[in-house]
């Protein structure tokens, strides 16, 4: 079983140009690429001998965790853009659950952009925890690291430069973070939400 590359139906985005896409789209499929070619490393060296290569299949092993959580978070961020930009309905339950804990709405993009806007690269991150009904904003420095275990992702916003080099310098981040929210499709992140009660 190899993992496939998936397709994303982008629509043309605000402050996020075709080339920016493109060259991201080019390093997911690196991870993708990667998560396949360290499987079938594992694989061969396990078969060659186990014992003897243990230690290799070990520093593999802790690689693959890198790139297949590069490859998910990614499927998380360009899903997002599908179907076009779409503000949350007042009645949305991830609204409600923002703004409960946030204050409202605004308080609650004023907060993921503010952590979002950290030095360093990684990713914002919305979580919501079904055991005690909150959701969290994060930062996760490496994707296979930071992660807030067991959580289901709401959006990911990826914060790494090559996610907007090709459209803004790091100093401009704060422009990426508008052009992101503004061509984020809500109701995905709201249908995560959902399914993250059930």
């Amino acid at each position: 079983m190899k993992y496939e590359e998936q397709t994303f139906n982008l629509p043309e985005l605000t402050g996020i140009s075709a080339k920016q896409i493109e060259v991201h789209l080019g390093l997911y499929a690196g991870y993708v690429k990667h998560v396949n070619l360290l499987r079938e490393q594992i694989q061969d060296l396990e078969s060659m001998d186990k014992e003897k290569y243990a230690y290799a299949i070990g520093e593999l092993r802790r690689r693959l965790g890198f790139e297949f959580d590069g490859m998910r978070m990614h499927e998380y961020y360009f899903t997002q853009f599908e179907g076009g930009a779409h503000a949350p309905a007042e009645s949305s339950a991830l609204k409600s659950a923002v703004s409960h804990k946030y204050g409202d709405w605004d308080r609650f993009i004023a907060h993921f952009t503010t952590v979002g806007k950290m030095r360093g690269v990684g990713w914002t991150v919305l979580y919501h925890d079904p055991k005690v009904n909150t959701p969290h904003v994060a930062w996760v420095s490496d994707h296979e690291l930071g992660q807030l275990s067991g959580l289901p992702i709401i959006l990911a916003m990826d914060m790494w430069e090559h996610a907007f080099m090709v459209d803004y310098t790091p100093a401009e981040k704060a422009k990426y973070i508008d052009a992101f929210l503004a061509n984020t499709n809500w109701s995905i992140a709201e249908t995560r939400f959902t399914s993250a009660h059930a």
